[in-house]
């Protein structure tokens, strides 16, 4: 069966707790991940590295692959 979806981990570090805006130059996007469990651990594994950091946060995002791309 082909994958439908792909994983990404998107975040950087927040101005604010409202999670809205990220501040300039922050911004981080790792990815496309063919299954949610490697997306997981590279989240996991990124988080950690700004543990210190209380704005920082991590998303790991699903994305329906574009109609006529086949899974690699």
């Amino acid at each position: 069966m082909t994958a439908r979806t792909l994983y990404f981990v998107w975040g950087g570090i927040f101005t604010d707790s409202t999670w809205q805006e990220l501040e300039a130059g922050t911004e981080q996007c790792f990815g496309p991940y063919h299954d949610a469990a490697t997306a997981e651990r590279v989240w996991r594994d990124e988080t950690r590295r700004m543990v210190d950091t209380a704005q920082h946060r991590l998303f790991v995002l699903e994305v329906p692959r574009p109609a006529g791309e086949a899974a690699a």
